[in-house]
């Protein structure tokens, strides 16, 4: 199992939009392509205050690759995406990292 952490900085004033992108379209369409979503946060202490962070967990880097085209070519998403930007960008940067666990980790 391989774990990608995502971090999505919204546009200044579009973190709700962010948000409920990802509530109400986002999150069913990772899942329905192969990602399993693990968590979603944002920071109340700490950290900047403009961005979703969030986890997903594949079994592999090719089972990634696979679920992510599959994602982007869904025109259930573009028309998300399309919608949720009528009034322009809501994401200003997004920045991943693919984390392998440790032998010692729970999550494995």
């Amino acid at each position: 199992m391989i774990y990608e952490y995502r971090i999505y900085e919204a546009v200044a004033g579009k973190l709700e939009n962010v948000q409920a992108r990802f509530r109400d379209h986002t999150v069913a369409l990772l899942e329905k392509h192969g990602a399993k979503n693990i968590g979603y946060w944002t920071s109340e202490v700490g950290d900047y205050s403009d961005r979703l962070i969030y986890i997903l967990a594949f079994e592999s880097l090719e089972q990634r690759q696979q679920a992510w085209a599959g994602f982007r070519a869904d025109p259930e998403w573009h028309k998300a995406r399309d919608e949720s930007e009528k009034d322009g960008p809501i994401v200003a940067r997004v920045m991943n990292t693919i984390l392998k666990p440790t032998n010692y980790s729970p999550l494995q």
